[in-house]
């Protein structure tokens, strides 16, 4: 930084803003305190200052600047600035920090956050010259890499992705001076959710701000960093609450005694907005750029850490549906008879193991052939689907419906003995008799019963009552026969 003139101890000071209201402000309002202020309205203007003469300060009031727009020529002045020795302060919008780390990476950039009063926008100018600046230490460059690291270490476990979050956020909270961290998910384009906190005892971020089906509608939703950056994707650093615009939200925050609260956006690898982390403090916190780069470092982390929880989801959603295909019959939504083999087996092994009943019903539609032949496979379907319908209505919780074959049909009933899976059967059988079928006539059903005996294959079960309805049928139909042992 170069030294103030020594013709006085007052610096000389190049001021730019896009915005001529904020220009005669700073002039009426901080003239003063310089040897000489020189108030520009573009990049080259000021670069043209500096090169020409000795300027201390450079302040940069980013109200009106678009970053996409003007941040290659703003960035160039922070360069041509650090060239000349000239301290640089950007003022920006708490709702847009994300100036000051893109500033950073042109050179040495102090901050400050607006809205600012006039008188105190002056002060922080002085307070900087006199500072000179600040740059990490040893210590917190340290501390700054243990929690990474630990951000590190708490998404390599992916075995216990329902903790993640948690762990996640208790990382983010040993973050140098925070009291409390939450990480928010967007589910969908309005639902944001809070994932995971960690953090000061008494504080929660569920009572701070309300129930997640407002979140992403709620009147702090421009206010509060935690929304602001996952709804616009933007840095947001509040340092005063009372900046927020917000009495209720200030008033909420100081009684936790909270006094800064920064928003980090979380995107995915593709750049699109995940989420934001939210961080709270209990004093004012300075942010190195080797902090902003540690907090962008955490939070692409973070992203990860969702991402991979949400692959994790999709994988076993993915899984128990292919095993639902793999296992339910898909035209009546039921048992498939490959997955009805494998509970019999495994009925059959606990009724063993512990000497209770166990029946198995089979029965078919009457006829049905003829229902497909003169009504058409449509109506056969239908008639499938109301058979399954009408059965399940009848059977216990325990019992367990199998569609075996065309029309043909299973039910495993554990706890069950012959007489019972009699009266089972027959209930099934006057259910569908009494039920009226669309677009054909009334249907039938018969069927055979039989218990597990002693140590009973499944198998030869099967046998017996595929026997005993073979009988039901050769007696006339629409009736029940129990299997011989």
């Amino acid at each position: 930084m170069s030294a103030p003139s020594a013709a006085s101890s007052l610096p000389v000071a190049v001021f730019l803003s896009p915005e001529p209201a904020r220009r005669d402000a700073f002039r009426h309002g901080c003239g003063g305190r310089f040897l000489r202020l020189l108030v520009v309205e573009s990049a080259e203007q000021a670069a043209e200052l500096m090169a020409s003469e000795s300027v201390d300060l450079l302040v940069l009031e980013l109200e009106g600047y678009n970053r996409g727009l003007d941040l290659a020529a703003l960035g160039q002045l922070v360069v041509s600035a650090s060239g000349h020795n000239t301290a640089v302060l950007a003022v920006c919008p708490f709702t847009h920090a994300s100036w000051i780390p893109a500033l950073n990476r042109y050179g040495p950039v102090d901050y400050a956050i607006a809205p600012l009063l006039d008188e105190a926008m002056c002060d922080v100018a002085a307070e900087h010259l006199q500072r000179g600046g600040s740059a990490a230490t040893p210590a917190s460059l340290r501390a700054l890499l243990a929690v990474r690291t630990r951000m590190q270490d708490a998404i390599a476990d992916i075995d216990d992705l329902a903790r993640m979050p948690a762990r996640v956020c208790a990382t983010l909270a040993s973050f140098p001076g925070v009291a409390h961290a939450a990480l928010f998910e967007m589910k969908a384009s309005d639902d944001l959710q809070l994932v995971g906190q960690a953090g000061k005892d008494g504080l929660d971020m569920e009572r701070l701000l309300g129930p997640a089906a407002e979140r992403a509608r709620s009147p702090w939703r421009h206010a509060f960093p935690g929304l602001v950056a996952a709804l616009s994707g933007e840095l947001c650093l509040l340092d005063a609450p009372e900046k927020a615009g917000e009495p209720e939200l200030a008033m909420n925050l100081l009684t936790q005694d909270i006094h800064m609260v920064l928003g980090i956006p979380v995107r995915l690898s593709g750049g699109a907005e995940r989420g934001s982390i939210c961080l709270m403090f209990e004093q004012q916190h300075w942010f190195s750029p080797e902090d902003f780069a540690t907090l962008a470092a955490l939070a692409q982390l973070a992203g990860f850490a969702l991402r991979t929880a949400e692959m994790a989801r999709d994988t076993e959603q993915l899984a128990a549906q292919v095993t639902r295909l793999a296992t339910t019959d898909a035209l009546t939504g039921v048992a498939n008879r490959r997955r009805g083999e494998e509970l019999l087996m495994q009925e059959a092994r606990r009724a063993r193991r512990y000497h209770a009943p166990l029946a198995l019903i089979a029965f078919d539609i009457d006829r049905f052939r003829q229902v497909n032949d003169r009504y058409g496979h449509a109506v056969g379907d239908l008639a499938l689907r109301t058979v399954a319908a009408v059965v399940g209505g009848v059977l216990r919780s325990s019992d367990q419906l199998v569609r075996t074959g065309g029309e043909t049909f299973a039910v495993i009933a554990p706890h069950t003995s012959a007489i019972d899976g009699l009266k089972v059967a027959e209930k099934i059988r006057a259910a569908v008799a009494g039920t009226d079928f669309a677009g054909c006539d009334r249907l039938t059903i018969s069927a055979g019963v039989g218990q597990l005996t002693g140590d009973e294959d499944p198998d030869k079960l099967t046998l017996r009552v595929d026997a005993a309805l073979a009988r039901a049928k050769r007696a006339g139909r629409n009736c029940v026969e129990l299997a011989m042992s």
